[in-house]
């Protein structure tokens, strides 16, 4: 079998077939007599890189197996794997086969995979070892057992191996083409990602900025573990404004735009949604009775979301990676008791006064003048009526951009109306085929991963991009909840289904 040696550095790929260690402890199956391992480092960026490995068994046949190598540094670590249970202690790295791929014939092969991290420098494991025998590509049993089963070589659709690499560099300008989000080089670009929550919360509930989760570069290490290249970052009125909360004004301001940067700075587009707004509303459907931001209203105000998007679009003007969401859920068609269908789509775009809201509404429309009027140019999402699920007269209700540069923003859950193929192609496929289309957000709250499988099947076959809800490790009995840990552990199975889907798709 041929060697290939070759220096690892951003965006190369080193390929070694190595020999190992032994020395362990192993499954009672037949030992090995003979292997060969392939070490890819797929991809690598600043702390991080995604690796596979290929196991090729040369000897008797095997029912188990587990293979260890020592990585050459004690700053690499395997933080996720898939294929195989992994474990690492020190600097030795173990991974034990799973029930689909244990067994093993005689030139039987599969591949495994990890994304680790690294400091300094990540040079590549010297040996290798399959069951406590050193793999040195030859056979070492004078009679191999013939296989009779043929194993497994890919894994089960749901833990495929990445197929394109994290992001690198900068995140793009963007810009809407047609029905299509494209790069400032006209080519075709999706936004994959997650919602990053707590934003547009934890500032009036006393929680400081973002709920005492970090948002450093190790935490953004972890979403590029993903594959994430879009967060959507959930943003509070009043904090923002300085009219209640803590903290607020300028402070609150500091922090989203110094977590926008590190975002953009990593490849990673930040979709900066307007969640919680000022007003009060005690009408159908309330979720809270408060004038204050502390709850999701049916339609921002007149009296402080243009402001509101002032301020942002000058903070933001001439970031063309930055996306704006101008209105996370409007639902003044359940505060009409959707009585009127046509008065709720113009309430929508055109605001003012609307039936079962007190106060003055500020449309879609108000919110792109607002824009607008800064000179900002970023792509602009605009939402449709029940709670963002209701796309089905948004092309007639689309308010006017000079820049032409709007996004439709659909949410879907699996609670939600529209949950069938042939309502998204009816509703979502009309609008898709003018504009783009990108949803916002996507979830289900049952702690699997069934239904957004599903969602995003069709997404991929329109080239629509989309957000799950959510990257907060906040227990996934409530459903829609990504991870454990902020270093990227996905829960089970929802968070390690999505994983495993944006680990196998492109933008």
């Amino acid at each position: 079998m041929r060697h290939r040696h070759a220096l690892l550095a951003v965006g190369t790929t080193a390929t070694l077939v190595a020999a190992g260690l032994a020395g362990l402890t192993f499954p009672a199956s037949a030992a090995a007599t003979g292997c060969s391992v392939a070490y890819t480092v797929q991809s690598q960026w600043t702390g991080g890189f995604s690796g596979n490995v290929a196991i090729t068994n040369l000897g008797s046949a095997l029912t188990g197996w587990t293979l260890t190598f020592d990585f050459p540094t004690s700053s690499q670590q395997v933080t996720q794997g898939w294929s195989a249970t992994w474990s690492q202690s020190g600097t030795s790295v173990s991974a034990a086969s799973l029930s689909w791929n244990g067994s093993l014939g005689t030139g039987g092969s599969t591949t495994i995979g990890f994304n680790g991290s690294w400091s300094g420098s990540n040079p590549v494991p010297k040996s290798f070892a399959l069951n406590g025998t050193t793999c040195t590509g030859s056979v070492t049993s004078p009679t191999p057992e013939p296989t009779t089963t043929p194993p497994p070589t890919t894994p089960p659709p749901t833990t495929p191996p990445p197929t394109t690499p994290p992001p690198t560099g900068a995140a793009p300008a963007l810009k809407v083409s047609g029905n299509r989000l494209v790069t400032a080089g006209g080519a075709t670009y999706r936004l994959l990602g997650v919602n990053r929550a707590s934003g547009e919360f934890a500032c009036v509930q006393g929680k400081g900025m973002w709920d005492s989760g970090p948002v450093d570069q190790a935490s953004v290490n972890a979403m590029k573990a993903w594959n994430i290249r879009a967060v959507r970052i959930p943003l509070n009125e009043d904090c923002w404004l300085g009219l209640s909360g803590s903290p607020s004004g300028a402070t609150y301001q500091q922090a989203v735009k110094d977590y926008v940067n590190l975002l953009v700075a990593n490849g990673i587009n930040p979709i900066l949604d307007l969640h919680w707004t000022h007003g009060q509303y005690t009408g159908n459907i309330s979720a809270c009775a408060d004038v204050n931001a502390t709850c999701q209203k049916p339609m921002p105000s007149m009296q402080h979301t243009p402001q509101f998007w002032t301020g942002v679009a000058n903070a933001f003007k001439g970031n063309d990676a930055v996306v704006f969401d101008l209105f996370n859920e409007p639902y003044p068609d359940a505060a009409n008791n959707w009585s009127d269908m046509a008065a709720a789509w113009r309430c929508l775009r055109d605001g003012g006064t609307c039936t079962g809201i007190t106060y003055e509404v500020a449309g879609m429309q108000d919110l792109v003048d607002a824009v607008r009027a800064t000179g900002a140019s970023n792509v602009l999402l605009v939402a449709g009526l029940t709670w963002t699920n209701d796309l089905s007269q948004w092309l007639t209700y689309k308010p006017n951009d000079p820049l032409g540069n709007i996004v439709a923003s659909w949410h879907s859950y699996n609670f939600n109306a529209c949950v069938t193929v042939s309502c998204w192609d009816s509703q979502i496929g009309a609008v898709a085929a003018q504009v783009p289309v990108h949803a916002g957000e996507i979830g289900q709250d049952t702690c699997a991963h069934d239904y957004i499988d599903q969602v995003m099947t069709w997404l991929d076959s329109k080239r629509i991009g989309y957000t799950a809800w959510t990257w907060n490790p906040w227990g996934c009995s409530g459903g829609n909840v990504l991870i454990q840990d902020y270093n990227g552990t996905p829960t089970s199975t929802y968070g390690e289904g999505y994983k495993a889907h944006l680990l196998s798709v492109t933008p």
